[in-house]
């Protein structure tokens, strides 16, 4: 499904009257999520922020700086790891929560489908977006091979893959306009093969 900047439901106008940060990284992520980080320009960037382009640079570096912590923000929030992935749960319940919260997440916003960093990853080798939210992509595998090793270190990497492979696999359905109750029946059907790996 593609969706451009025009499509975008936009919030009031007018220039805010203190800027701030946080709220900038969130419409940053609104537009990023909907069109993508290269369809997105600086222009539009700062229009929507209310700001100048000198004083977008003085606050976040460059376009890429801010895409970012844009993805850090969204890894943090969207798709948290932090309230799933506890310590002492046990594996097979916390990974399937986190498919199927992913598959709610990804087709929860018509404008917005699909996981941002993810969608973002798959761009080009040579592009400074796509490696950006590799490496993010990366530190959240990294996190879910801590937990699973905890309990089942020999199983570790391939539970890992697993799982990668089916939020990847949901995020792009979501992204082609697979329905909501659909990407639930996968996460769910796809709960069984972590029970066949850990179990």
């Amino acid at each position: 499904m593609t969706t451009t900047l025009e499509s975008i439901p936009k919030p009031g106008r007018g220039r805010p009257r203190s800027f701030d940060p946080e709220t900038a990284l969130a419409v940053g992520q609104r537009l990023f999520h909907a069109a993508g980080y290269d369809a997105v320009g600086l222009s539009v960037l700062t229009a929507e922020l209310g700001i100048t382009p000198p004083s977008f640079y003085a606050a976040f570096g460059s376009k890429a700086a801010f895409f970012e912590r844009v993805l850090e923000r969204y890894a943090a929030t969207e798709s948290a790891l932090t309230g799933i992935l506890l310590p002492g749960r046990p594996p097979v319940e916390a990974l399937s929560d986190l498919l199927e919260r992913a598959a709610r997440t990804y087709a929860h916003d018509p404008q917005r489908t699909g996981c941002l960093v993810l969608e973002a990853a798959r761009g080009p080798s040579e592009s400074e977006s796509a490696a950006l939210a590799r490496a993010v992509a990366q530190r959240r595998r990294a996190q879910v091979r801590s937990f699973v090793a905890k309990s089942h270190p020999r199983r570790a990497e391939a539970v890992t893959d697993y799982v990668s492979a089916v939020l990847s696999g949901l995020s792009g359905c979501a992204r082609e306009g697979m329905p909501q109750a659909r990407l639930l029946k996968v996460a769910k059907t796809a709960a069984a093969g972590l029970r066949a790996l850990l179990e």
